[in-house]
């Protein structure tokens, strides 16, 4: 029979360095495999070199365990957002970044983005609600959101703006990994005017929501295109 490597118990006090271990081996298998169903526990201990036993001393169950995991992966995307706003331009331009920032982590882990945005629907209390709203990159979200209300860009609460920005993005997210095979246009390409689309649509609803309400599409099509510069003149073919 071949040999099976059992760690060491590890000294008092180390027990955090094992469950940090343990949540890696776990995010390893995730991504080299792609389906959470090879995430098992007796997976994970064998990669560590521990009993299965042992897990259950930092994690009650699979399902906890993955809850970490993507916990620690989501929260590399918050790094993502900061750092992908940093030089913006402007208050609008941090929202078109952190957009794309989003959309491209959720490509990148894609079964951690299934397990915790597209799993099995879970009721939120009003607390827990509370808990999603203020943490995490939904926070940066709201933050931003609230920076273009502030300088007159968009009109509206915050938070409700915010969810409708997420849920654009969310959108493009999951039909992305949902349908890698889909005849999709060029990835960058999408993603980036799908995020200019859903910001500029909030930057105009405010301004010409009386004349939609009054049934006057045609005259806003008309102003928006009095609006647009005038396209450059082709050079015209000489005739032979």
């Amino acid at each position: 029979m071949p040999e099976t490597t059992v760690r060491r118990r590890a000294p008092r006090g180390q027990g955090a360095a094992l469950r940090g271990e343990v949540l890696r081996a776990a995010m390893d298998l995730l991504a080299e495999t792609g389906d959470e169903e090879s995430v098992s526990l007796r997976a994970v201990a064998k990669r560590v070199g521990v009993s299965a036993p042992a897990i259950y001393l930092h994690f009650a169950d699979k399902q906890t365990l993955l809850d970490a995991v993507c916990e620690a992966v989501f929260e590399a995307l918050h790094v993502r957002m900061l750092a992908a706003s940093a030089d913006a331009a402007d208050a609008l331009d941090v929202l078109r970044r952190q957009g794309i920032a989003y959309v491209e982590f959720a490509l990148e882990n894609p079964e951690h983005y299934r397990i915790i945005m597209m799993g099995k629907a879970v009721a939120l209390t009003a607390e827990d609600a509370a808990v999603h709203i203020a943490g995490g990159s939904f926070s940066y979200l709201v933050a931003s959101v609230q920076e273009c209300v502030d300088r007159g860009v968009f009109e509206g609460e915050p938070v409700h703006l915010a969810m409708r920005l997420w849920a654009a993005t969310h959108g493009l997210a999951a039909l992305l990994i949902s349908k890698p095979s889909f005849p999709w246009p060029p990835l960058e390409e999408l993603i980036a005017s799908t995020v200019v689309m859903a910001g500029l649509g909030l930057v105009l609803e405010a301004r010409v929501a009386d004349l939609l309400g009054a049934g006057m599409l045609p005259e806003l099509v008309e102003r928006v295109d009095r609006a647009r510069p005038a396209a450059p003149l082709r050079p015209t073919k000489k005739r032979t």
